[in-house]
């Protein structure tokens, strides 16, 4: 699985830098902080083609499940219930005379 290697590489990178730091005198909760940006700066130079097959395993996954029928979590009784409290709302709003809201 591309995800978890890239994953693991990210943290050897961060392992390395925690332990560099700490190697050379930053030993407070400021080194993990340091030590997390500079892993993440580092994973996005180093890398690229990792992050991409990930990036690409993950988009090939959503469109297996979306071909499955699997988008969304809820279930079509779900989504229907959602949609007839929506109008009841709205027809609640019309009633009040506070018409649709938008919001910005």
């Amino acid at each position: 699985m591309p995800v978890v290697r890239y994953t693991a590489t990210r943290l050897a990178i961060f392992a390395a830098c925690l332990g560099l730091l700490w190697w050379v005198g930053m030993r407070s909760w400021l080194a993990g902080v340091v030590a997390l940006l500079l892993a993440w700066m580092a994973s996005y130079v180093l890398l690229p083609r990792q992050r991409e097959a990930a990036v690409a395993w993950v988009a090939a996954r959503s469109e297996e499940r979306e071909r499955a029928g699997l988008r969304s979590r809820l279930g079509s009784g779900a989504r229907d219930d959602a949609a007839v409290e929506d109008e009841a709302d709205e027809q609640a709003r019309r009633a009040a005379g506070d018409g649709p809201t938008t919001t910005a």
